[in-house]
């Protein structure tokens, strides 16, 4: 009985994670707020970030009222298309995902991995599912953020390597905020970055050992590149071809915490 059960919560699992990813529902809201600007989270990244993108969280938490000043700014203005320019809106999402990471992060520090936190099924009630960002009078999660917002409304694939879950297989997280005057920028070399990252990625002439993130979102990279492999040679060093063998490194979600 018990393993009919664990199967059916995997098969359920499964189909909900096809079904939010294959379908996202944008979410957009009319609002009148006017655009932010991201300076205090700017400072924060630059004084508790470093360059290889881990985290002093102890620093974070001893600067926790700095952060909430910040987040207070993001809960006072949801983007609109009214007021915000594309880039303006997505640089504001980027950011909100990222300091709302730390923030959860913090509220259970000390943690071994951000999976701690709270296990259940993705998209159903796991980390990623808790409903504590409040924006305007609206209220979001995590996966809201990434998969009813950042992919379906931009449809950039580079945006993967922006975001940061606070584990070591992530992207790096950018020691600086994203901003729209340099948003086009900021995401190529995010993503050239990650994707020639030796922690992250391994590519070489004779094969290419890759994220898990390009498997989980293959079809954002196929969308915006026609292939898998044309949207890595936009970015690689190493250039591959469809004949590289291509394997996926298991993910390491201990915290990305800097030691």
């Amino acid at each position: 009985m018990k393993k009919i059960l664990l199967l059916s919560l995997a098969l359920l699992a499964t189909l909900v994670i096809w079904f939010t990813c294959s379908n996202c529902r944008a979410i957009r809201r009319n609002t009148d707020a006017k655009p932010v600007t991201h300076e205090l989270w700017d400072g924060l990244l630059k004084k508790y970030v470093r360059a290889d993108g881990f985290v002093n969280y102890k620093g974070f938490q001893q600067d926790t009222l700095a952060l909430n000043r910040y987040l207070k700014v993001l809960e006072s203005a949801h983007p609109n298309d009214k007021n915000w320019s594309r880039d303006e809106q997505m640089a504001y999402w980027i950011n909100a995902y990222n300091a709302y990471t730390i923030q959860l992060v913090l509220r259970h520090y000390p943690v071994a991995s951000i999976k701690d936190i709270k296990s259940g099924v993705a998209f159903i009630n796991s980390v990623w599912d808790i409903k504590f960002i409040h924006i305007q009078g609206f209220t979001y999660d995590l996966n809201n953020i990434e998969h009813n917002i950042l992919r379906p409304v931009f449809k950039d694939a580079r945006v993967h390597a922006a975001i940061n879950c606070a584990s070591w297989s992530c992207p790096r997280l950018l020691p600086e905020a994203y901003t729209a005057g340099n948003l086009e920028a900021q995401l190529d070399a995010a993503m050239r970055g990650f994707v020639n990252d030796p922690l992250r990625n391994r590519i070489s002439s004779s094969q290419a050992e890759i994220s898990e993130i390009f498997k989980w979102f293959k079809g954002d990279f196929e969308r915006d590149a026609g292939s898998l492999t044309a949207f890595l040679n936009r970015f690689a060093q190493q250039k591959i071809t469809d004949q590289t063998p291509l394997s996926h490194i298991d993910y390491d979600w201990r915290l990305n915490e800097a030691q």
